[in-house]
């Protein structure tokens, strides 16, 4: 049998330690009281800070399953090398810092590195068993990361030792996901969680962008994350539907001019500018997305829709009736266009109380909603011409 091949070369492993410091970064902040703040490759993989002003720089290590961790691996020392910088720059005894190493391997029961494990026992000087480990490396990586610890004095050796921790057998990345919502989404509805963990884990991996990116400098705050994971939860409650498309574009250009969709067509009948039809090409795309979304994550009570497609259909035709009605049929033409302009507006810009719910305001989802119901075949349930049914056959070649 051909064995499959394997890329020397590859590094899904490297990318994938990307993706991990950046989902490992939120579940951490959710941990860690909401006064906690987090920079992202700053001093190390991540900074933390407390309201006592102790940093914290952590390594994060994605190994591979079944690696350990020993006296001489590269991952503990090339962490002390980083380390080491801050801990000198920062006056050394006198810092104010913290080390920590979240790793997923597994620290070796014979090794030394045993002893920086949570609530490991006391270890008589922990700089000389440093020093021996250190003494028996021949690598060129771990030499001058001895010689620069070795610049410390005993009692510095000491100090910076105690101030690190290891934690190890991590969670992998695919794990993190259900640990962050077992662990902080049990308020929210099980069939829901799912839903909002990609929310809130989309709108941290644009923040993680902006924060290596330079768009943002200052440090994330936990209270940020908690309001955040509130705001989205909200989103699935009874009186309430999220809103995901809001600022999103359709792929490809807005040809306002020629799109022939019904809704477009109407809108062009009426002599409105370029731009607005633009803006109701991107109301439509939106709504419906947004439509698709809530039927797909089942967020709808069966009939809902229906139910406010009819609510939109009837508080049209009640105002497009008060705007027509001193019109007839010896009325002019420009006059016809002008009614059709007050009902488009008025669906426009007025329109915003018929709610699918009551905290559901944004505007895509109603003057999409009424776009929705503009382009229904072969007759349109809403319309803004008034005369508009009675032209249907010749624009489009509906059979009236």
């Amino acid at each position: 049998m051909t064995q499959p091949f394997s890329n020397p070369y590859s590094a899904g492993e490297q990318g994938l330690g990307y993706i991990y410091q950046a989902r490992f970064a939120l579940l951490r902040l959710l941990q860690l009281p909401e006064s906690n703040s987090i920079l992202i490759e700053k001093d190390d993989d991540l900074d933390f800070s407390d309201n006592d002003g102790t940093k914290t720089l952590a390594s994060l290590k994605h190994k591979a399953v079944g690696d350990r961790l020993g006296d001489l691996s590269t991952d503990f020392w090339k962490s002390i090398r980083i380390w080491l910088a801050r801990y000198n720059h920062d006056g050394r005894s006198e810092s104010n810092l913290s080390f920590f190493l979240f790793t997923t391997a597994t620290v070796s029961e014979t090794s030394f590195l045993r002893h920086f494990l949570p609530n490991a026992q006391e270890s008589p000087s922990l700089s000389v068993q440093a020093e021996d480990a250190l003494s028996k490396s021949k690598s060129k990586l771990i030499e001058p990361i001895g010689a620069e610890f070795n610049n410390l004095s005993d009692a510095e050796k000491e100090d910076f030792l105690s101030r690190i921790v290891i934690f190890h057998n991590g969670p992998r990345i695919e794990s993190l996901p259900a640990l962050i919502m077992d662990q902080h989404m049990r308020t929210i509805r099980r069939e829901f969680r799912t839903h909002v963990f990609e929310r809130l884990e989309g709108w941290w991996n644009d923040l993680v962008i902006n924060l290596l990116s330079g768009k943002r400098i200052e440090a994330v705050y936990g209270y940020e994350v908690s309001d955040k994971l509130s705001a989205f939860a909200d989103e699935y409650k009874a009186d309430d539907l999220p809103i995901n498309y809001f600022g999103k574009r359709p792929p490809g250009e807005i040809d306002a001019e020629n799109d022939p969709r019904l809704f477009v067509v109407q809108l062009r009948e009426i002599g409105i500018s370029a731009n607005r039809i633009q803006n109701a090409i991107l109301d439509y795309y939106r709504a419906f997305q947004q439509r698709s979304a809530w039927a797909r994550e089942n967020l709808l009570v069966t009939g809902e829709m229906e139910e406010y497609e009819e609510r939109l259909e009837d508080e049209w035709s009640r105002y497009k009736d008060v705007v027509s009605e001193d019109l007839n049929e010896e009325s002019a033409e420009m006059a016809l266009i002008e009614a059709g302009k007050a009902i488009y507006k008025w669906a426009e810009f007025e329109s915003s109380h018929i709610k699918i719910r009551e905290r559901v305001t944004e505007p895509y989802v109603v003057r999409g909603g009424f776009h929705i119901l503009a382009n229904t075949h072969p007759l349109p349930r809403v319309y803004w011409h008034p005369r508009f049914l009675e032209r249907v056959s010749e624009l489009l070649g509906a059979s009236l």
